[in-house]
């Protein structure tokens, strides 16, 4: 088993386009020749665009592209600008009269940086696929869906940290598996591997950590609204050959990387959703996939705190001494 780059896996385009300022962004994964694709939602919270297309009950057995955004609900108008570049170049569904793209969308909650009404558009998603086909410019850190990611907040926003998105990709033999992860989690980060916590809720000094689980403990009132600025979303690539019901499933599994990495996670208050796509033909177990998957989800979240860089009066973790 070996790293390679999540540009490796074949078959995908990726773009991202962010407005720093405005502290928002998106994040696209284009396959124009349609990729099989599985969806497991396991967050209260979750704005979504054309997720039951991905019910293996629906007729679509592809899609074309799936999007991750800022905004909250105000984003999901990005994915027609992804649908608009698609058709121009006669990329979608064949209906006769004109080529439908088949997008799915996520939205993470960021207005609560930068400025709240700074969110992706039409124009932004258009972009994001533009750059995804014609110059391919995907980074971790604060780009695309990372732009304004956080976490850390369940004491709000003078605690919290910034994120961002990241990556991690390996191969066993032909098999290759991927992540991208848009980590904006209410709880805290962990190292999968070590157990430790490396960001998340600062103390008052911002000179060490503390841990939500236990800020959340000290309290058993009940709080009316914890929705400030919640969800993680990870899109799982693989080429290896799977229908959408194996992938459904696959993406159950990739939410264990959530759970070894992200605590407390799956709340009320997070949309925390994760996409599996297929985009090759290569024979693989299932089980396999899936457990690998979760083990690379875990990763790409542990590289998205790493790679993030402090903005919007925020620290990242390169700003503070508390890593390992």
């Amino acid at each position: 088993m070996e790293e390679i780059s999540i540009k490796d896996i074949e078959g995908i385009n990726i773009g991202q386009v962010e407005n720093s300022e405005g502290g928002t962004g998106c994040t696209v994964v284009i396959c124009k020749d349609g990729m099989r694709a599985g969806l497991d939602i396991r967050g209260g919270g979750p704005a979504s665009r054309e997720s039951q297309l991905l019910n293996p009950l629906m007729a679509a057995q592809s899609i074309h592209g799936i999007l991750l955004a800022g905004g909250s609900a105000f984003g999901l108008e990005a994915a027609t600008g992804v649908m608009n570049y698609l058709e121009e170049h006669d990329i979608g569904l064949d209906v006769g009269v004109t080529k439908v793209p088949l997008i799915a969308q996520a939205d993470l909650f960021d207005l609560m940086v930068g400025d709240k009404y700074a969110r992706p558009d039409v124009k932004m998603g258009y972009e994001a696929a533009k750059a995804a086909m014609e110059n391919p410019n995907y980074k971790d850190g604060n780009y695309g869906a990372g732009c304004g990611a956080t976490i850390g907040k369940i004491a709000g926003g003078k605690t919290c940290m910034k994120s961002g998105i990241g990556s991690y990709a390996i191969q066993v033999g032909e098999l290759k598996i991927g992540a991208i992860v848009a980590v904006n989690a209410l709880g805290d980060i962990y190292d999968h591997k070590s157990g430790k916590m490396i960001a998340g809720l600062l103390s008052e000094d911002h000179q060490s950590l503390r841990s939500t689980t236990e800020v959340m403990a000290s309290s058993i009132d009940v709080v009316d609204n914890r929705f400030v600025s919640n969800t993680t979303l990870a899109i799982l690539v693989t080429n290896a050959k799977f229908e959408k019901s194996q992938l459904c499933k696959i993406a159950g599994m990739g939410h264990d990387g959530y759970a070894r990495s992200i605590r407390p996670v799956h709340t009320s208050y997070d949309g925390d959703s994760i996409y599996a796509a297929s985009v090759g033909e290569v024979k693989a177990d299932q089980e396999v996939v899936g457990t690998l998957g979760a083990d690379v989800i875990a990763e790409a979240i542990k590289r998205a705190v790493y790679s993030a860089k402090g903005a919007y009066g925020l620290p990242a973790l390169c700003d503070l001494e508390l890593g390992g």
